[in-house]
């Protein structure tokens, strides 16, 4: 590869453009007209403007994103994470033009990209499934049967979901029937796609996710597993690397039931298998087949740099034979332009940005000083990511460093992750996908 895109915004396109960097490969960087003056666009060798600002007439326009690859002659699209990057048809449409797509191929996307189909492949490769619906539910009647026969409360999820989309918990018959109809209605909005599937629901799960790293010459391995238990309605706020509670036993379990399921369907590329994992056993949920937000907490602890890997798998070569070996403990705080309080967006300009520094600290971010964060897109501007011998000292190294990064101009929700960060129950790691709906600060 001589030359990519980048078919993505802010802090995940300035990461894809440093592993091009290091890898001695050209970027093309696309943006919106809102995003013109956007840190990506200046780091990346070319830049093209592909169309207004809201997304559905640019980020997600697939002819226009096509028409500047084929401008620029690039020979891969790097979808990051978001927008486009688990779209079967977007992977179809480069294949069409002849142009690398750096991902996974269409077919496992569409195998795993859909909640319902994933459970089956789950199913045929022996991975743990809590008891739910065995496909999708089209009538409440059905609901209320497979709900009866798992018992309350149960969850409904979107199909195509993510994001929270489409997820309801109903706790009894009388909410079942009304949560389902909103569910579905979330989920033809949101996706398109209005199936829905229900599942027992767990009162106090951890998320617990394994990176995948795979080949196209058939090898597969699993880099660890993050803990992504801190949520606000299912949006991930802090991430860390390793999961502080499994102990060696369940984690090659959990490793080994994630890589059955990439071997069952060949999938090649990176991609993060999700569980919930509550009492000791471990449930599947869903598979993500692209890079996640939170690689870096992997990065950290493994040496693995996961975004070159994924560029060199596209490339045709072969992951390494062995087994990383882990070292240490990372955490990453997910800082968003939004009200700490009322979590309400807090786009504008931001008047002075210093990012903090010194051992085991890193910054992924968008901002600059006199950047003006657009209102279109997603709140969050950046990622920090603390390494430690142990899971205390990232903890506190986290705190020291959102202590010394300084984002004026705009609000953020640093004053909460310092505060989350802080809680007793978070330093002993006694938490759960439900810590923040009872959390006081």
């Amino acid at each position: 590869m001589k030359k990519i895109l980048i078919a993505n915004r802010g802090e995940i396109a300035v990461r894809i453009i440093r592993a091009c960097k290091e890898l001695g490969i050209s970027t093309v960087a696309i943006h919106s007209s809102a995003d013109k003056d956007s840190l990506h666009a200046k780091l990346a060798d070319e830049s093209v403007c592909i169309g207004p600002g809201p997304s559905l007439q640019s980020y997600l326009h697939i002819p226009c994103l096509m028409s500047a690859a084929e401008i620029t002659g690039v020979d891969a699209i790097h979808p990051g994470y978001g927008f486009l990057s688990e779209s079967a048809e977007f992977a179809k449409v480069c294949q069409i033009y002849g142009i690398t797509f750096i991902g996974p191929l269409p077919s496992h996307i569409d195998a795993l990209g859909d909640k319902v189909r994933a459970k089956k492949a789950a199913i045929q490769a022996g991975v743990p499934l809590l008891p739910g619906s065995n496909g999708v539910v089209h009538s409440a009647a059905e609901a209320l049967a497979f709900a009866e026969e798992i018992g309350y409360p149960v969850i409904i999820k979107a199909s195509a979901g993510g994001g929270g989309r489409g997820m309801k918990i109903a706790r009894d018959a009388k909410q079942l029937p009304r949560l389902l109809q909103l569910a579905q209605n979330e989920a033809k909005i949101g996706f398109n796609n209005p199936d829905c599937f229900i599942e027992k629901y767990l009162e106090k799960p951890r998320h617990v996710e394994v990176q995948l790293v795979a080949d196209s010459h058939g090898n597969c391995i699993a880099v660890g597993e993050r803990d992504c238990s801190i949520q606000r309605r299912h949006q991930k706020l802090i991430e860390e690397a390793l999961c502080p509670v499994l102990d060696e036993q369940t984690r090659a379990s959990l490793c080994e039931s994630a890589v059955n399921l990439a071997k069952i369907v060949g999938y090649q590329s990176l991609g993060t298998a999700e569980f919930l994992y509550e009492n000791g056993s471990f449930y599947f949920m869903e598979m993500n087949t692209r890079v996640q937000v939170e690689h870096p907490v992997t990065e950290m602890v493994s040496g693995m740099d996961l975004v070159k890997q994924q560029i060199l798998i596209a490339a045709g070569e072969k992951i390494p034979a062995q087994q990383p070996q882990f070292s240490g403990h990372s955490i990453e705080c997910r800082i968003n332009a939004e009200d700490p309080r009322t979590f309400a967006p807090w786009p504008g300009l931001v008047t002075s940005y210093h990012e903090p520094g010194g051992p085991g600290v890193r910054v992924d971010s968008l901002l600059y000083t006199n950047y003006r964060v657009p209102s279109l897109y997603d709140s969050m501007v950046a990622k920090v990511i603390s390494h430690g011998a142990n899971r205390e000292e990232a903890r506190l190294r986290m705190i020291r460093a959102l202590e010394e990064l300084r984002i004026e101009g705009i609000r953020t929700n640093i004053p909460f992750q310092l505060a989350v960060l802080k809680d007793d129950s978070f330093k002993a790691a006694n938490v759960s996908t439900n810590f923040l709906q009872s959390f006081e600060w």
